[in-house]
């Protein structure tokens, strides 16, 4: 940004110095502007034609300091685009290599395989949280985008198992088949499925009957999103309520200033072996507890006081997003 900010100065000075030699040359020897102009072009460049007329003794004093002037400016233009394209390829190199130097040390990350709408829908939700994650996009044009964003990207076809070893697949926790074909995401499912039996897969269908062909190739769940656009289009008008109470368990509510989350109990957390009441969530954070998952038992909405808040229990909350992220913090210690 500062190279280009010197070389947007340089090429003002510049054309401010052609436009004062070739005022100077016309009025001082009286040559037409043309003439003037081209004078002013030679000298800046150094070609050496000579003078288009000969000078006076106070046109050769002018056009010293033009000399000195004009081409000091056109070689620090020059100096200016050399290193201009020099920080470029510095920056393309180096960017690079701490990008392939982070992909290698993540771990517990997640990997989407396609930068399309629903794959980049999928990152700055990831993004936000933050958690790591890794992007595979057979698109250069389209990597190099959202790499400016500061996202790991590869570039790949994720169908390929060299691919989704480069991305660390052995080590990630989830993987999103987000292809706009059916049929890259069903062989995208094929192939990490093949290398990571226990790896949690979601994968797009774009076909209703898309679904059942992903889950046998191997995915834990299948997403459509016209599907989903079309239930969120019904219930706007049948239970616009209801739908309001699914945007904030799926997205931050501005209006409100209300997130829904899940959050692990740790090991040393305070609330482990309490029960709801005991755990005083409520009243020291002003949060609401919605649901408790057990590891071994199915979801229970709308826990009791009396409910007992274990260690390695899921629990999903309400609350303001600063207030949960306190309570993230209180369930790790």
């Amino acid at each position: 940004m500062r190279t280009l900010r010197n070389l947007r100065i340089l090429f003002a000075m510049l054309l401010l110095l052609l436009a004062a030699g070739t005022i100077g040359f016309h009025f001082i020897e009286g040559w037409t502007w043309f003439d003037g102009l081209y004078m002013v072009v030679t000298t800046f460049t150094t070609i050496g034609y000579g003078e288009v007329h000969p000078l006076s003794q106070a046109g050769r004093i002018f056009n010293i300091f033009l000399i000195l002037l004009g081409v000091g400016n056109v070689f620090l233009i020059i100096g200016a685009l050399t290193q201009s394209v020099l920080e470029f390829e510095f920056n393309q190199v180096f960017g690079r290599r701490k990008m392939e130097r982070e992909i290698s040390r993540l771990t517990g990350h997640y990997i989407i395989c396609g930068a399309g709408r629903v794959g980049r829908s999928v990152a700055r939700e990831l993004a936000r949280k933050p958690v790591p994650f890794v992007i595979i996009e057979s698109d250069p044009e389209k990597a190099a985008k959202f790499a400016e964003e500061g996202w790991l990207i590869i570039v790949g076809d994720a169908t390929k198992e060299h691919a989704l070893r480069d991305a660390r697949i052995e080590h990630a926790a989830g993987l999103v088949a987000a292809s706009t074909t059916d049929a890259i995401n069903t062989y995208i499912v094929l192939t990490a499925r093949g290398l990571k039996k226990d790896l949690k897969i979601i994968a797009r269908a774009s076909e209703d009957d898309a679904e059942k062909h992903l889950k046998t190739a191997g995915a834990d769940s299948v997403v459509s999103p016209y599907n989903f656009a079309g239930y969120r289009i019904a219930h706007s008008f049948l239970r616009p309520n209801v739908l309001d109470f699914i945007e904030i368990a799926m997205l931050q509510n501005q209006e409100l200033g209300l997130e829904i989350e899940e959050i692990p109990i740790g090991a040393q957390s305070q609330f482990a072996n309490k029960t709801v009441r005991d755990s005083h969530i409520r009243q020291k954070l002003d949060v609401i507890v919605l649901a408790i998952k057990h590891s071994d038992q199915p979801m229970r909405f709308n826990p009791k006081s009396d409910d007992m808040i274990y260690v390695g229990d899921q629990i999903v909350v309400m609350g303001q997003p600063g207030r949960l992220r306190q309570l993230e913090q209180m369930a790790k210690t």
